[in-house]
């Protein structure tokens, strides 16, 4: 901050270009991450990059049962599929971990710009709309009211749908 309550546009601008470094950084890590996800007690292993991609596909050859085909086709197809999604839900642990500190606001990665609650850590923004602070309606600043739930009637109405 400057003297008089500005913001130091400078640093401003720099935390803003370290958290898209860091951002980068995170998302080239994910897309080089490889996850495994198996079924059948291993039988199966699919392996997926961190984008989600099927890039690896193992099956046990006792998988196959030669004499029902038929059979043996559907298993293996149920197999595949419960490993692939094995291997996604990884991914998507693996996303949520990774990404956490840029979704839970701009203050939470490194601290470079305050608080949880994204800019809070720069007080001059409390005063413009849209930003936590404010005082408008619904943002749940003090004194405010919040806006009515259009779930239930008004008081002394049945709900919608009964007479």
């Amino acid at each position: 901050m400057e003297p008089g309550g500005q913001l130091d546009m400078q640093q401003l601008l720099a935390a803003a270009a370290a958290m898209q470094s860091q951002l980068m950084n995170a998302q080239q890590e994910l897309a080089e991450a490889e996850v495994e996800g198996t079924a059948g007690g291993g039988m199966v292993r699919a392996t997926v990059n961190g984008q989600g991609e099927l890039v690896d596909l193992s099956i046990d050859p006792a998988v196959v049962d030669g004499a029902d085909p038929q059979e043996t086709a559907q298993t293996i197809s149920d197999l595949v599929l419960a490993a692939y999604r094995d291997a996604c839900r990884a991914v998507d642990d693996l996303q949520q971990e990774t990404m956490a500190p840029f979704a839970a606001g701009l203050g939470s990665a490194g601290g470079a710009l305050g608080d949880s609650e994204g800019l809070g850590g720069f007080p001059g923004l409390a005063g413009l709309p849209g930003f936590p602070g404010a005082g408008a309606a619904g943002t749940g600043a003090p004194g405010q009211p919040e806006p009515a739930d259009e779930t239930e009637p008004p008081a002394g109405q049945p709900p919608a749908g009964e007479s």
